[in-house]
């Protein structure tokens, strides 16, 4: 036992001392260097969803590009430093498809970075621990050897470097052929959506085109008007509330034919109309909360630059305006757009403390505030927490109505934890929503409160494990989302016609991103050049429209060329939403 002993650690060592002196060798670092650079290309192979060519492309041109840039320099350290940046994309890249299955680092991924909150982003950092751990493992040793390397100034020979540049021209020579036969091959192939990482340097062009575009909106935007008036009575009081949720899916509501009771409240109450089909036009909440607060939607959603929101045309119109969040700033047309009101208020920036986390009931504690004003036209928009990662903080303990709703960790293996406590988030929106209704309810006006959700979420639906939101690619689980109008007595007598059209259009397919500002302008009568009745689901002229979403280039996209999958097109399906469309092959 003791001659074992000795033994083991010979072994050891000499095992050390062989790798020690395989990683001196800067013959072998270098093409060491160059697989690490070329993991996320192997990777996005077996992810995405392209031909076998464009697959070939993908690997062989960046492979030959990094090779002919990796001997431009003698100390192969230095020029994987140089690379740092692709290092930086590759890492992220491998986080990215860990967290959504697939596809490449999207502009919204980069302006996510300085559009999320640092509790929320925290949130989501602790379920990512196995893919941060992975890329620690691939790049930080490689980092260390390349800056060994540089300290050092080990060279590699003059003989290398010129072999290896002729076979990385004959490699790139070879890259460029395979991209011409992608392009051949596939006429939607496009090198700057599907050669990585060609495509992210351009997604990154774009995010820092969008982010001086953002800057620069008080500028452009401040000489827009809606030149807006109000056609209602003015010696009737009226109250309009438009709610935005966060994260809520349709299909976890019970108005909406869910197994479970998620809406005993709002199930119960009169002058509720849920309508069935509506579908978000963006999966992310940058995008998402400015096309319901304006008359921006997935078709032209660059005017945005220019336009200022539904608060500016109520004001134009005569009414007191107020808006209050349960976000944090986000620097971005939230806050602009919220900020245009008389009165507004982002409740968690009351406090310094970065754990803050109020539930939504804070919210309701304005509502009456701003009521008690007695303004004869109001005009009140919420922006609630909703249904938001990690659910089990989006309600009191005492709404833990579904058990077990604890652990919530992003894991497979809690699924049914994970449901639950999303459904109590559910539970606790009818709640919430219902007392809104309440205190419009004990004002005894014209009332009428429209409701809708930023986006929905994956939670482990199917085969495919998909979690969270804002994936490049789209689910039907991140679309349907709940659209519900109530209206009080007085407000249905004195606008029967109102209340006509929206039961008649309850089943139709409807935009949540066209539809929102269009319903509410036709419900307080405030008539505008930029309104449009054909989007109203309380106007009679109505129209169902071609189903699209916002891309990541902002383009409008049919739901068939957006990649979304054969399990998603069956779930539209079973839930009677496609029209236009056909189930891809």
């Amino acid at each position: 036992m003791e001659k074992a002993r000795p033994d083991l650690y010979l072994i050891s060592m000499k095992l050390f001392k062989n790798i020690k002196q395989w990683l001196d060798n800067q013959e072998h670092l270098f093409y060491l260097f160059l697989i690490i650079l070329i993991v996320p290309n192997i990777i996005l192979c077996f992810t995405e969803p392209m031909p076998v060519v464009a697959k070939v492309c993908n690997i062989l041109l960046p492979f030959a590009s990094y090779y002919l840039l990796m001997t431009l320099s003698r100390n192969c350290g230095k020029m994987f430093w140089i690379l740092f940046l692709f290092i930086f994309f590759g890492a992220f890249q491998i986080v990215l498809l860990y967290l959504f299955g697939q596809s490449i680092i999207a502009v919204d991924m980069f302006l996510n970075l300085v559009t999320t909150n640092s509790s929320e982003a925290m949130e989501l950092l602790d379920n990512l621990i196995p893919a941060l751990v992975s890329v620690i493992i691939l790049y930080i040793p490689a980092l260390v050897l390349a800056a060994i390397s540089i300290i050092r100034k080990r060279q590699l020979s003059p003989v290398f470097i010129r072999r290896e540049r002729k076979r990385a021209f004959v490699a790139l020579v070879i890259g460029f052929i395979s991209l011409g036969a992608a392009y051949g091959l596939d006429k939607r192939y496009e090198l700057k959506s599907d050669l990585y990482p060609a495509n992210v340097c351009y997604n990154v062009v774009l995010a820092f085109q969008r982010n001086a575009q953002t800057r620069a909106y008080h500028q452009t935007s401040k000489n827009f008007t809606f030149s807006a008036r109000a056609s209602h009575p003015e010696d009737r009081r009226e109250i309009y509330i438009m709610v935005v949720g966060e994260t809520s899916r349709a299909m976890n509501w019970s108005l909406y034919d869910y197994n479970r009771e998620t809406n005993p409240e709002l199930a119960n109450m009169e002058g509720i109309t849920a309508f069935c089909h509506a579908l978000t036009e963006s999966n992310t909440t940058h995008k998402s909360v400015p096309m319901l607060l304006s008359s921006v939607s997935a078709s032209n959603f660059d005017s945005i630059y220019y336009q200022k929101s539904i608060i500016t045309a109520f004001k134009e119109a005569g009414f007191q305006t107020a808006f209050f969040s349960n976000q944090r700033y986000n620097h971005s047309f939230i806050d602009f757009f919220g900020m245009e009101a008389d009165t507004y208020d982002f409740i968690k920036e009351d406090s310094d403390d970065s754990k803050y986390n109020p539930s939504d009931d804070e919210l309701l504690k304005l509502v009456e505030q701003e009521l008690r004003k007695g303004n004869q036209k109001q005009f009140i928009v919420l922006h609630t927490y909703g249904s938001h990662f990690n659910y089990r903080e989006r309600y009191p303990e005492a709404h833990a109505f579904f058990m077990p709703d604890f652990p919530v960790d992003a894991e497979v293996k809690y699924k049914d934890n994970l449901l639950n406590a999303y459904d109590n988030s559910i539970r606790y929106t009818d709640d919430f929503l219902a007392r809104v209704i309440n205190l419009l309810k004990e004002q005894e006006v014209d009332a009428t409160m429209l409701y809708t959700s930023d986006h929905g979420e994956d939670i482990f639906d199917d085969s495919r494990h998909l979690f969270l939101h804002a994936s490049p690619v789209p689910s039907y689980y991140q679309l349907h989302v709940p659209f519900l109008l109530w209206t009080s007595e007085s407000y249905q007598k004195a606008y029967p016609e109102i209340q006509r059209a929206a039961l008649m259009n309850r089943q139709k397919n409807i935009s949540s991103s066209a539809s929102f500002f269009q319903t509410m302008m036709e419900l307080a009568g405030i008539e505008t050049p930029y309104r449009n009745d054909s989007l109203s689901v309380v106007s009679p002229l109505y129209t169902e429209k071609s189903r699209v979403y916002l891309n990541d280039h902002n383009e409008p996209r049919t739901l068939d060329d957006i990649g979304m999958g054969k399990e998603d097109f069956e779930m539209l399906q079973r839930r009677g939403i496609i029209f236009l469309l056909q189930i891809p092959h």
